[in-house]
């Protein structure tokens, strides 16, 4: 599947990159600077073993089924209104949380209840906007020998859109779950500063969710 990353270069857009590569996608980084993009994107190719694209957003989202979202929240909605028109007619996963620093340890609700609904807002309806990835640390996405104990919760409205994040959550070696409508995104996205509180209080290299008691199979 061709995959555009926007907000490649950051910390977890790195991780996600290689990973993403290694399961036999095709992935485009994206940058609002194209050659750091594009220079980025030779380094994640070597570590992948499989080449990763990369370009200026807009020309990354260009070339994509689906689109992930890694920016921080300050740079969120101006990232998303540049690229509403490219976006059209695709798949966007916001891993968005809003984080305001320097208070990541507080729970602190946008205007617009999650940053995944205000994506949608901006968006439109020809974009099917799908929350999940909030809960997994920067550290072990970019570790590509790192095994994965904890889950990730995955909404959205529309149920294809949330299937195929879920199954390309799957690539990435994490167990996605669906967590129901966008409107539940203000719960996960809310559940990343308690994470990081935890992680301070107990010393711990990075704190994640695991759901029990689901059927297996």
């Amino acid at each position: 599947m061709n995959i555009a990353i926007v907000g490649g270069t950051g910390r977890e857009g790195k991780g996600i990159a290689i990973r993403w590569a290694r399961a036999g996608h095709d992935v485009v980084i994206g940058s609002r600077d194209g050659e750091r993009a594009s220079a980025a994107a030779l380094v994640l190719g070597e570590t992948a073993g499989r080449a990763i694209a990369g370009a200026a957003n807009e020309a990354a989202v260009a070339r994509a089924e689906v689109v992930l979202l890694a920016v921080p929240y300050a740079a969120h909605a101006e990232t998303l209104r540049g690229l509403a028109g490219a976006l059209s007619g695709r798949v966007l996963i916001d891993i968005t949380v809003p984080l305001v620093p320097p208070k990541v340890r507080v729970v602190q609700l946008p205007a617009g209840r999650s940053a995944a609904e205000e994506a949608q807002a901006i968006v439109g309806p020809s974009v099917r906007v799908v929350a999940g990835l909030h809960h997994v640390g920067a550290a072990e996405l970019a570790d590509p020998a790192h095994q994965f104990d904890s889950d990730v919760l995955v909404c959205g409205d529309d149920a294809d859109a949330k299937a195929l994040a879920i199954r390309l959550i799957a690539d990435l070696g994490l167990r996605a779950l669906d967590a129901g409508p966008l409107a539940n995104a203000v719960a996960l996205e809310s559940l990343t500063p308690v994470l990081l509180h935890l992680n301070k209080t107990y010393t711990a290299a990075g704190a994640g969710l695991r759901i029990t008691g689901l059927p297996t199979g």
